[in-house]
């Protein structure tokens, strides 16, 4: 089976000391997406450049803010009722 994409950029974070930063932002937020995903340090909006397998609208929250290169996750709803799905953590350029 193929690795999701958002499983390698995490692995990639957690193996570099010095992302040591970024892995507890990225951390942080994806505790905020597991139990609030209004949460407002989320910023979350739609990132209208991509779109789930199934045509799902992907939103991106934010990692970190007033960094340059900030890291974002990017998420979709489902695949099943009251799950997310993450495409991808990357940083904003």
């Amino acid at each position: 089976m193929k690795e999701a994409r958002a499983d390698t950029d995490l692995r990639e974070i957690e193996n570099n000391p010095s992302k040591k930063v970024i892995l507890k932002a990225v951390r942080k937020c994806l505790g905020f997406l597991e139990t609030n995903l209004r949460h407002p340090s989320l910023n979350t909006r739609e990132f209208r450049s991509l779109k789930g397998p199934k045509g799902e609208k992907v939103l991106e929250a934010y990692a970190q803010q007033k960094t340059s290169s900030a890291y974002r996750v990017f998420w979709y709803y489902g695949p099943d009722r009251g799950m997310i799905t993450i495409v991808a953590i990357a940083p904003h350029h």
